[in-house]
């Protein structure tokens, strides 16, 4: 009698087999060993001490790739806040309204390539593309620290939205390639602490290098400030294109043996999340667009999204907020290091919490109502270290969210693998859209209390 199980590791092994499984995993006659490879995939135990080792094995190779990747985009696109305060608006004689655009064209090309990067991404192998669009954004956010002009500045935002549009909707895709559903929450949330490590440290590396380097070499320090952290990305870009492996049925590297490789693809197929790789899972990318766009939950998921992302363009005012609240110059940089500390408390702790709980909705809905009353509390008291201490508690509520966000995309669209890509990107793009009026929440006349963005 043919089981499910049986049938669902047929279907495995033709993916497997369909993958050009290199020489150390096929038996004499180059082919597949199938009846090896059954034996694993029928036997498929969650709690083996095999499975629970092959997913060590994975967060230890893919984890520590993504988040410094994750960390460094984030630091190379919100830096432009340390710089502001750092001499970049005084040297520019820049206007409220100056600094907003060139904050907000970042999302302009952001949002419009993030859908079509993860197209490409569908076609070529991840170890080379992801890395190469931290090369790409890393020599962009550098040559920001030679601008003369607005105008420079904001031809430099627009491509730096270009090249980073698609590696946060492909590292996600890439994540959900290789972990089963209710393992996506607590890894996004590792992700997801990169975004906060990096407003903390772009605070206290802006603090030194904005005091110690200005005038260092006859540039001024928000000058130095591009220069650094874009040539980081470049650097890390290029190590972790010989460390970052492709997809579990990808052959390419050594990372995996024949016995993970197919217990790695079986992982996915079991969960329902479906394979990467394989012809039969292919139903080519303008389908897959169709078939995002025609599902309503696309659309419901986007609006959630939508919501959190527009709150999140206060990161990019969290400097000037600090400087409202009676800090100035240097010692405001540092200022700004509690809210990002506090946002890794709340993305851990929501987030390994909807694994433990195998759901995601009652968190998500928690943790925005919690939210709500910390950003309308912050516009009704009058003391700055009050409002300082609620303007941290709201800026981490509406980080934690947002993983939790991207988390269910993968449980709600799990397959065919095109249309998770495309509906990742679609709505990481649309979402992101959200930050061009997000950009405009927070004018100077509106100090101190910022009852728009607040509000």
């Amino acid at each position: 009698m043919v089981t499910a199980n049986d049938k669902a590791a047929d279907g495995h092994i033709e993916a497997v087999s369909e993958a050009r499984l290199s020489d150390d995993i096929q038996n004499e006659k180059g082919q597949l060993d199938h009846e090896r490879a059954r034996e694993l995939a029928v036997a498929f135990d969650p709690n083996s001490p095999e499975n629970k080792a092959l997913v060590r094995k994975i967060d230890w190779r893919l984890v520590p790739c993504c988040w410094t990747l994750y960390l460094l985009s984030n630091v190379d696109r919100s830096n432009i806040g340390n710089a502001k305060i750092g001499g970049l608006e005084d040297d520019f004689n820049l206007t409220s309204n100056q600094y907003s655009i060139i904050v907000l064209v970042f999302f302009i090309s952001y949002m419009i390539c993030e859908v079509p990067s993860n197209m490409i991404l569908n076609r070529v192998r991840p170890s080379v593309y992801l890395p190469s669009l931290a090369v790409l954004w890393g020599a962009v956010a550098t040559c920001m620290g030679a601008a003369q002009n607005q105008g420079q500045l904001i031809a430099m935002r627009f491509l730096l939205g270009l090249f980073e549009a698609g590696f946060a909707p492909g590292c996600a895709f890439y994540l959900s390639s290789w972990y089963r559903k209710y393992e996506l929450a607590s890894r996004y949330a590792w992700l997801y602490t990169s975004v906060a490590v990096a407003g903390a440290l772009s605070g206290l590396l802006a603090g030194v290098i904005t005091e110690y380097m200005d005038g260092a070499g006859g540039i001024r320090g928000w000058r130095w400030l591009f220069i650094l952290e874009g040539l980081a990305s470049v650097l890390v870009g290029v190590i972790v294109y010989f460390v970052m492996p492709d997809y579990p049925t990808s052959t390419k590297s050594k990372f995996l043996t024949e016995e993970e490789r197919i217990l790695a693809c079986n992982r996915l197929a079991v969960d329902g999340i479906g394979l990467t790789q394989g012809a039969h899972t292919k139903v080519g990318e303008w389908q897959a667009f169709k078939m995002a766009c025609t599902d309503w939950r696309t659309w419901m998921l986007c609006l959630l999204f939508v919501l959190g992302t527009g709150s999140q363009t206060m990161q990019y005012f969290v400097p000037s907020l600090v400087k409202e609240f009676g800090w100035e110059g240097h010692t405001a940089q540092y200022y700004t290091i509690p809210s990002y500390a506090f946002a890794v408390v709340c993305i851990l702790g929501a987030c390994f919490l909807a694994d433990r709980l195998k759901t995601i909705w009652p968190v998500l809905a928690g943790l925005s109502g919690i939210g709500f009353i910390f950003f309308v509390a912050t516009t009704v008291v009058e003391d700055g270290m009050t409002r300082y201490g609620l303007a941290i508690f709201a800026f981490g509520t509406i980080y934690g969210c947002s993983p939790l966000v991207k988390t269910w995309i993968s449980h709600v669209i799990s397959h065919p693998a095109d249309k998770r890509a495309i509906c990742i990107a679609l709505i990481n793009g649309i979402g992101n859209g959200s930050s061009i009026y997000g950009s405009f929440l927070w004018p100077k006349w509106d100090a101190p209390q910022y009852l728009i963005g607040f509000g």
